[in-house]
């Protein structure tokens, strides 16, 4: 199963009624069409049309066959990173709620309605950093991007959409669980690169589950995990390589337990990566290799793809 976040637009707009915003928030129709140009000639225009049963030769025609059903979509939506949710916090409340009504709510708006998060820090954050910086599992704790941005730009998007579903992946795990590699098994103290020391899975598993608890406490449900964002990636600003073995190793015999012990409902995505694996023939069908290995396909839901 492959999870997809995005925004879907189609063509053949019939419904067009005017340039002025209270004009585009009337329009109605069977779909709504939000439409940027490369020109800009239109940026994220707001139409409306109508499903028809006509035939129709132009090769932008969506054609929809209800008798035949794939997967369940979970939702569309959007990374919400610790800078967006700085800059949305420098707005006034009144703009920012405006925008995240246009963005969230299903009657005022788009209507997006999955949003995925980070783990620590990513690569649009404010710094570098995790949320066990200092060595010891029980030295885990939420830091001021998580309280003073991230939680409540969540909150305010909770209370326009309730039923957003929340992924969250770290970009790396904390320093001090980090070696260079897995046959030297030497300390490797950067947040680029490296890979998890076997000796910290345990670790690392409670660290997830810390994390999603530390949420629910304030009232954010966490849909989904993946065990690592861009594992076959060595030089993201903050990055941890992490081979399918290994992450095999990690989900089924620790984070999987984990996750049960702790009576998680929360899923877990494999790989989070892009669809050539970076051309690393070893690890082509990633997550394929893990599911044929086996695993517990009541929490591991599925397989995290980039479409690009």
């Amino acid at each position: 199963m492959t999870l997809m976040l995005g925004t879907v637009a189609c063509g053949d707009v019939s419904k067009e009624k005017g340039n002025d915003e209270d004009k585009d928030n009337n329009l109605t129709g069977d779909v709504t069409i939000y439409v940027t140009t490369n020109t800009r000639s239109q940026d994220f225009k707001k139409q409306a049309t109508d499903f028809s049963a006509k035939s129709n030769m132009s090769p932008s025609t969506i054609r929809l066959e209800p008798g035949t059903r794939y997967q369940t979509m979970d939702g569309f939506g959007a990374a919400v990173t610790g800078s967006t949710c700085y800059n949305l916090m420098q707005m006034t409340p009144a703009n920012r709620t405006k925008f995240l009504k246009e963005t969230f709510s299903t009657t005022e708006g788009m209507g997006q309605s999955y949003i995925r998060i980070a783990i620590g820090c990513s690569d649009f954050s404010l710094s570098e950093y995790t949320c066990c910086d200092t060595p010891g599992i029980e030295n885990f704790g939420l830091t001021s991007e998580e309280n003073d941005y991230v939680i409540p730009i969540l909150k305010e998007i909770l209370a326009i959409n309730p039923d957003v579903k929340i992924m969250g992946s770290p970009w790396t795990s904390p320093r001090w669980m980090k070696v260079n590699n897995l046959t030297e098994l030497k300390p490797f103290n950067s947040w680029t690169s490296g890979q998890l020391n076997p000796a910290y899975y345990s670790d690392y598993a409670t660290y997830f589950v810390k994390w999603i608890q530390a949420f629910e406490q304030q009232g954010i449900k966490i849909y989904s995990v993946t065990p690592q964002n861009e594992p076959l990636n060595r030089g993201n600003s903050a990055s941890l390589f992490m081979g399918w073995e290994e992450q095999l190793e990690f989900v089924k015999n620790h984070l999987v337990p984990r996750f049960k012990e702790s009576l998680l409902q929360t899923k877990i995505y494999l790989f989070d990566h892009n669809y050539n694996y970076d051309n690393m023939a070893e690890q082509n069908d990633y997550p394929v290799r893990i599911y044929d290995a086996g695993i517990d396909e009541d929490i591991v839901a599925g397989a995290a793809y980039h479409n690009y």
